[in-house]
């Protein structure tokens, strides 16, 4: 071969090799070395072939090749098997394939050349180039050859490499936006690096307003409950190990001045060195894990005070009818036994309320569906109640054929009790309750009434919770504040609403709806 060719030759080397170096981006670097490859051999065109992970092969780059021609050749590598030594195997077979589709499509007139690209003992791929002529290359040649295609291998590597980085610094970027937690970085300095989208929901600080900064302008708190804050805990020389994790709970003072409570959990990075390189933390909105603790302490509260009443009620007469030193009169014999009889079926009632209220937890309540006449069972319980209580007088206001709904005449029969029980408990003497009923096209509604104080505008977005009781009712009578969240409850397993009617001048009102057809 010609001198000044060998010249060009390794001119085309020394680019790739400056082509290892400079250029990263996988596509750049496969579309400079096929042309380089097609220049420096003489060729019209070129491709390269890279090995795919599992088998097959697939063209990745072409030099000169009319787009038309590459689905063909793609077709004609893609189902190369992975013989488990692709460099005694695969790049043969590549190849001769390609050989013989370069002859048919000439006919004859081109020839190929095939490169391997091998780096690192691994192979990568192949270059061919389509060339018009046929030509031997001198030992020289042929290392010079191949030192470019070992160039050519290790400039794909890198940049498949540096390819791969990209992705995953991606995926993980990905990852940490996605969290619902919160997940910032701080440097050795305690300086913010990273503030991800869940953080500045906990927070109310921006990203570009937090990176940069110090931990302490951000992370405020009203108060900690649990362990040291980090600048405590730092002043004692934290961390001192890898290991040294450090948990901090308490109220984070957001941006706005509003109160969060958070758990925060710092983990630092040491190196080999044992020099501190970065520390990650965890941020946890713990808001409802606060709600579970403050639940199961009124849970506590109120049943504990609910069952000790009767009980006590329950034992006190117990103990007094069988003194042995006293004959008692039949009268109070059986006022007592009414008493107990009374305090029994309480227990028995909130027993039962809790049941259904842990079954609610659960998602487990059911209905058993049958054909119920709102209205009769309305007056009958309205008929009940003023037996039970005669200084109330109760009144039903509902149309004459007044539908029939398809509902659980039990779980109707348990909201209604509920609200005629909180319309007696919650009005003074003399007042009248009344239960009305309207009907829509798609729904029935069915309203109770009283005349009593009614009920506080702030208590209204809380009265269907669990345990809820305003300090002011809590205080005047008993109850465990499961009625109304019961209530609500079977109401929405119907299909229905509850609601407090707010536009009420004189005591409270509380309505459901029911949907007419089945649900």
């Amino acid at each position: 071969m010609l001198p000044d060719f060998r010249v060009r030759q390794r001119d085309k080397l020394l680019e790739i090799s400056r082509a290892i170096t400079e250029e990263l981006d996988l596509d750049a670097v496969l579309a400079r070395i096929t042309r380089v490859s097609a220049e420096m051999l003489a060729g019209h065109a070129g491709l390269i072939a890279l090995r795919k992970e599992g088998g097959g092969w697939k063209i990745a780059s072409s030099y000169g090749i009319s787009p038309g021609f590459i689905k063909p050749l793609s077709r004609l590598l893609a189902d190369i098997p992975d013989h488990g030594d692709p460099q005694r195997f695969e790049l043969p077979e590549v190849n001769r394939r390609l050989q013989r589709i370069t002859q048919a499509a000439s006919m004859g007139l081109l020839t190929g050349i095939g490169l391997p690209m091998v780096a690192r003992q691994e192979v990568v791929g192949v270059i061919f180039v389509f060339r018009s002529y046929r030509g031997r290359f001198s030992a020289e040649d042929s290392a010079l050859l191949e030192g470019f295609a070992t160039q050519a291998a290790i400039a794909v590597h890198n940049a498949r490499l540096y390819s791969q980085v990209i992705e995953q610094r991606e995926h993980l970027n990905t990852v940490v936006e996605s969290s619902a937690d919160g997940i910032f970085i701080l440097n050795p300095s305690f300086r913010f690096t990273r503030f991800n989208r869940a953080c500045t929901r906990l927070t109310g600080y921006e990203i570009e307003d937090v990176l940069g900064k110090e931990h302490s302008e951000i992370v405020n708190w009203q108060r900690v409950e649990s362990g040291p804050s980090l600048e405590e805990a730092k002043k004692g020389g934290w961390p001192l190990q890898a290991q040294a994790r450090l948990y901090v709970e308490g109220d984070l003072i957001k941006r706005t001045g509003e109160i969060v409570s958070v758990g925060i959990t710092y983990a630092p990075a040491i190196s080999s060195e044992g020099s501190l390189l970065s520390i990650v933390a965890n941020m946890r909105d713990i808001t409802k894990f606060r709600e579970a603790d403050e639940l199961k302490n009124t849970f506590i509260s109120i049943i504990s005070h609910e069952l000790r009443t009767p009980v006590a009620l329950i034992k006190g007469f117990v103990g007094t009818l069988r003194r042995e030193d006293a004959r008692w009169d039949p009268n109070v014999v059986d006022n007592s036994l009414a008493v107990i009889e009374e305090e029994a079926d309480r227990l028995t009632n909130l027993i039962d309320d809790l049941l259904d209220a842990s079954r609610l937890q659960a998602g487990v309540l059911s209905l058993s569906r049958s054909e119920v006449a709102l209205g009769d069972l309305a007056q009958r319980l309205a008929d009940r109640f003023a037996t039970q209580s005669e200084r109330h007088e109760f009144e039903v206001e509902f149309p004459e054929e007044f539908p029939m709904l398809y509902a659980d005449e039990g779980r109707i029969t348990q909201v209604l009790s509920n609200l005629l029980s909180n319309a007696v408990n919650y009005s003074p003497d003399g007042c009248k309750v009344t239960i009305s009923g309207k009907v829509r096209p798609e729904e029935v509604t069915v309203c109770v009434q009283d005349e009593g104080q009614g009920i506080a505008k702030d208590d209204v977005p809380r009265v269907f919770d669990l345990f809820y009781r305003s300090e002011d009712v809590a205080q005047k009578s008993k109850g465990a504040g499961l009625g109304l969240y019961l209530a609500r409850a079977v109401v929405k397993a119907h299909g229905g609403k509850i609601w407090v009617h707010e536009r009420v001048t004189k005591g409270a009102r509380i309505c459901f709806s029911l949907p007419r057809t089945e649900t």
